[in-house]
């Protein structure tokens, strides 16, 4: 799908990226903030003036780039695990902070945790129009945190190293246990009074439901226990893990497959087919065989009808699966056709490609080249004019420049691929041993 030339041009770029978005020891990014003083280098979303705080989700999604030191893995992972919720707290609009609970993002000038988006104030988080109980995704990114330091370094013994009195392994396993499942099927599941954002790239959207990208995350994050069982030799732990989440691979699908090939987003509110849960469920294996194939024909087909991309981005919900001619979800903070409402994101770009790759005729190197292409044209290294790779776009606005995960993610994606390290499918699959 990618030549060498590009994905060198891409490993560049995705590396200057990263180094644009290191907030160094005692460093000041914002007048409005003070200085990191969190005793260690911190990554944040994006270059620039953008995001002058550490997130959790977007720093867990680049990690596995290789582009991270072990030190700077350690402090982050250490930082995010002091700050993870011991009790159970109410804020003052009613939401609650389950005890468990991993940080949205963290202030760089004194360390405190924001539970829920749309703030950096430590008083003032927890307003219900972001949810009634913390995004549920940061749990299950704290983990992969932890595994992807453990797989890079071969160090085991941080998992023994207790916070407050638990274990950095006990810590993963509370924070597994903190989001609301259905326990008939074991997926992440949610209703309107106790609605937690089911992906941070999508906080300003409403579902609620069996929810089907953070059950995908918890699949992932099952198998990653599991694997951290099997290293430190809990053979009887490592089979029940893996059990489990074999079972909820078998509810994702059964619960959200539709007859159009597409996975949906949930089974309560904006329950629209969901492009990026469709496209990473086949990157991760979880869709396969015919099932992977019908939703490689339906993106191909949504490719040529000019339903799924613009400039090698892709929206979150195909054009003809849009909720009415007002919105793209069904409920939306934001506008139709801005931002997580219908604008175009490269993310989950490559995710995307490599599912419509699987069908004959495919239409993925076309993406992948139209991506590319707009990354060199609009490359931020050419000067402040410039803000590639940016966050999300449409044909007359685009936000956020300088934006980590449109490239750090794609890269992992055909860093794979391009290599044949390993099978295709099995990107963030789990390997059986540390070496």
């Amino acid at each position: 799908m990618v030549s060498k030339s590009d994905l060198d041009f891409l490993k560049e770029l995705t590396q200057a990226v990263i180094d644009s978005s290191r907030i160094l020891p005692n460093q000041r990014i914002s007048p409005d903030f003070g200085p990191n003083q969190t005793g260690g280098t911190l990554i944040r979303p994006g270059g620039r003036s953008s995001y002058p705080a550490f997130w959790i989700r977007d720093y867990a999604m680049s990690v596995g780039t290789g582009m991270m030191s072990w030190e700077e893995q350690k402090h982050m992972l250490m930082l995010t695990a002091t700050t993870q919720n011991d009790v159970l707290r109410k804020t003052k609009f009613g939401s609650i902070i389950p005890r468990g609970a991993i940080a949205d993002h963290i202030r760089i000038d004194d360390g405190q945790a924001i539970y829920f988006p749309g703030t950096y104030s430590v008083e003032n988080q927890g307003e219900t129009r972001w949810g009634y109980q913390p995004p549920l995704d940061d749990v299950f990114y704290f983990i992969q945190m932890a595994y992807e330091y453990v797989k890079q370094s071969k160090d085991l013994t941080i998992l023994d190293q207790p916070i407050r009195g638990i274990s950095l392994f006990q810590r993963l396993l509370l924070a597994l246990e903190a989001v609301p499942i259905n326990p008939v099927n074991q997926l992440v599941s949610v209703h309107e009074k106790n609605r937690g954002v089911d992906f941070g790239f999508r906080d300003a959207i409403h579902i609620t439901g069996d929810l089907c990208f953070s059950s995908l995350l918890r699949y992932q994050a099952l198998l990653q226990i599991a694997e951290l069982y099997q290293w430190k030799g809990n053979r009887v732990e490592f089979r029940q893990m893996q059990s489990r989440a074999g079972y909820v691979k078998q509810q994702i699908i059964r619960v959200f497959l539709n007859s159009t090939g597409m996975l949906k987003a949930s089974t309560g509110k904006s329950a629209q087919s969901d492009v990026w849960s469709t496209a990473w469920a086949v990157y991760l294996g979880v869709l396969h065989g015919k099932d992977a194939m019908k939703a490689s024909q339906r993106l191909n087909s949504a490719y040529l009808d000019k339903e799924l991309a613009y400039r090698g981005a892709v929206r979150h919900v195909l054009k003809s699966d849009d909720f009415s001619e007002k919105t793209a979800w069904e409920g939306s903070l934001v506008k139709k056709d801005t931002y997580q409402n219908g604008a175009y994101w490269s993310t989950a770009t490559a995710w995307v490609a490599y599912t419509m790759s699987l069908s004959p005729n495919s239409k993925a190197k076309h993406l992948i080249d139209e991506f590319i292409q707009d990354l060199k044209q609009g490359d931020f290294r050419k000067g402040m004019e410039f803000g590639a790779p940016w966050e999300c776009f449409t044909d007359t606005s685009q936000q956020n420049p300088v934006y980590m995960t449109s490239v750090s993610v794609p890269y992992q994606v055909l860093i794979d691929l391009a290599s044949k390290a390993q099978k295709p499918t099995s990107h963030r699959r789990i390997k059986n041993s540390l070496n």
